[in-house]
């Protein structure tokens, strides 16, 4: 969830927009091709105390933890440093701490990079008595939003007017996130395909949020089902047509605007207007590619395009277990080959994304599906490059996970 609020001057970006100057625009800068060799991934946890995880969070001593590396949401004067292997931290709304790393051009740089990383949080936060959560919801605490800003402002009066899952999802989830390449231009209707397709099986087999706020809510994922209960035109799956680029673009500018931003001035816009509407007069002047680049970050389908591909349907992972995930996908897409194979296996599920949010692992044909990816998977890891060691200890994750979810695997 990007919180960059800053508009940019650039002449070219502040000139308006007509409808098929912005359709151009979002295709034209969805997915940058080419061979696909970087991965980065952006980690999410709540954040409790150590001796009471029910406690409510101090923003305030959440802030004096991660100094040196306090993001300015939560104290404006801070440096803001990068970690040690140049990751960057940021806050969410309900107190979530995130590392959004580098590319790596290997999946054992990562690993190495996000490792050391992960053990210098948990140092900083343990010195203030604080301690990474274990689940992709919050497992122990009620909602409750801890930062303030125009965007989140806006978000949270937009969301709410669809239900409770917005105010959920901004305060009480923390997902694990993964950065790929978009491949080459011949191949990417059919990786964008392959990682939709994917979706439901992966986020069945990795599912670890069956508990919020101290209660079992009856899904394998309860944070999936709080993105899929919200507004579906933000939230829900892109189409996949054949045409990525095409599709995202439709998506883009039939989806409805958050905000406007506006100097000393709420932000909130008419619920309900779509970018293109904006486009045609609906919000007074018209939008900018600046305004279009903003309205891009503030929609949120299971796989998003950047430029390379983001994919937002996993589940934080319990501790020690997060590289399972990021290692089983990459794996997929490291061959061609691979990718074409993984979408003719998730095929009989496809779309199925409730199911797999509400049932995880105990739908039979998820799991046959989560089955036989976690095969083709695992014949691929020793082609990733990664030591024998971490590719046998995603094994056995994998393998703990298909034997019960992770309820019985912890």
């Amino acid at each position: 969830m990007p919180v960059d609020i800053t508009r940019r001057s650039d002449s070219y970006l502040d000139e308006a927009l007509r409808l098929d100057q912005a359709e151009e625009y979002v295709a034209g800068i969805c997915f940058k091709t080419g061979p696909p060799g970087l991965t980065g991934i952006e980690l999410e946890w709540t954040v409790h105390q150590t001796d009471d995880p029910t406690r409510p969070l101090d923003p305030d001593l959440l802030a004096r933890a991660l100094h040196p590396h306090t993001p300015s949401t939560l104290d404006p004067d801070s440096d803001q440093l990068p970690l040690p292997s140049g990751a960057t931290i940021t806050v969410e709304p309900g107190g979530q701490v995130e590392i959004s790393t580098q590319p790596h051009p290997s999946l054992a740089l990562l690993h190495a990079a996000v490792s050391a990383d992960i053990g210098y949080l948990t140092a900083l936060l343990a010195r203030a008595g604080l301690r990474l959560g274990e689940h992709a919801t919050d497992a122990h605490r009620p909602p409750r939003r801890l930062l303030r800003t125009p965007r989140y402002d806006a978000m949270a009066e937009d969301f709410a007017t669809h239900g409770p899952h917005g105010h959920t999802m901004m305060c009480s989830t923390a997902a694990l996130q993964v950065c790929l390449d978009a491949g080459p231009p011949e191949r990417v209707p059919a990786r964008w395909a392959a990682l939709h397709a994917l979706g439901p099986v992966l986020l069945a087999l990795f599912a670890n949020s069956h508990r919020y706020a101290g209660e079992r809510t009856g899904w394998a994922s309860t944070r999936m089902r709080s993105w899929l209960g919200m507004d579906p035109a933000r939230t829900g799956p892109v189409p996949t047509d054949g045409d990525p680029a095409g599709d995202w673009a439709r998506y883009a500018l039939s989806a409805p605007v958050l905000c406007v931003r506006r100097a000393g001035r709420s932000w909130r816009c008419p619920p309900g207007t779509s970018f293109a509407d904006w486009i045609g007069g609906a919000l007074g002047d018209p939008p900018t590619r600046a305004d279009l680049d903003y309205h891009l970050s503030t929609l949120f389908p299971p796989v998003r395009p950047r430029g390379y591909v983001e994919v937002r349907y996993l589940d934080q992972q319990p501790p020690g277990e997060w590289f399972a995930p990021v290692a089983v996908l990459t794996a997929l897409f490291a061959n061609e080959s691979t990718v074409d194979k993984a979408r003719e296996l998730c095929a009989p599920v496809e779309g199925r994304w409730l199911d797999a949010a509400r049932s995880g692992l105990a739908d039979p044909e998820l799991s046959a599906a989560a089955t036989a990816v976690a095969t083709l998977a695992s014949g691929m890891l020793p082609e990733t490059g990664l030591p024998q060691g971490i590719c046998t200890e995603v094994t056995e994750t994998v393998g703990r996970r298909l034997a019960g979810g992770v309820e019985k695997a912890r």
